[in-house]
């Protein structure tokens, strides 16, 4: 079972059009020992808390996604909300429901960018443990002389990790002016969300504001 649970992971992560997919040959793994193949467990691990991460950052863009459309939503309802309007203390309340529900937008697409960014560098990162685990493999072929091992260099397996750590790294940083445009964006909702719950009773209980 756990070979069969290994493979699969190989070929999720082989599968994704990475350039970091050099691989050691099945019928190398095959012949490892068994203790030695348990010595691959914790590439393997991370591995799969990789690909993991990688499905929590697709879920996480899919929340910021629905919470878009609720969003759009109560802007909506807001925009009816002045027409409907009776009197100017209800039609201030339903401006400022307008202007916290625009924000709320603003802030939720610059959170879904950044979100798409930090997927991108997620799957990345899955290449890399995918690489890892490659090089484990080699690794330990090689430590138990497992015929065929000596023809694959280790280096060029080394090098590809190295690769793409790196790019990792380049690309993380590369998240810095999406990560100061989401904390603007949330900065400047959570004013207009405080200036709508003063407005209507109580910044923790108001009815008319949402947290997300």
């Amino acid at each position: 079972m756990k070979h069969i649970v290994l493979l699969t992971l190989s070929l999720l992560a082989a599968g994704c059009g990475s350039s970091y997919g050099m691989k050691v040959p099945g019928s190398l793994v095959k012949k490892l020992p068994f203790e030695v193949r348990i010595e691959l467990l914790e590439a393997e691990n991370e591995l799969a808390l990789a690909v993991d991460k990688v499905d929590e950052a697709n879920n996480e863009i899919d929340r910021a996604r629905d919470n878009i459309r609720r969003a759009r939503s109560r802007q909506d309802a807001a925009e009816d909300e002045v027409d409907r309007a009776t009197d100017e203390v209800s039609r201030e309340v339903a401006k400022l429901a307008i202007e916290e529900s625009e924000a709320r937008v603003e802030y939720l697409r610059a959170k879904q960018r950044l979100s798409v960014g930090l997927r991108d560098v997620s799957e990345l990162a899955r290449d890399c443990a995918f690489a890892k685990f490659e090089m484990a493999k080699l690794t330990s072929a090689r430590k138990a002389k497992v015929q065929g091992s000596e023809e694959l260099d280790p280096k060029e397996f080394e090098e590809q990790v190295a690769e793409c750590e790196a790019e990792v790294k380049e690309e993380r940083a590369g998240l810095a002016e999406a990560e100061k445009e989401e904390k603007a964006a949330r900065e400047a909702w959570e004013v207009k969300k405080t200036a709508l719950a003063r407005k209507t009773f109580d910044a923790r209980a108001s009815p008319y504001v949402e947290n997300l």
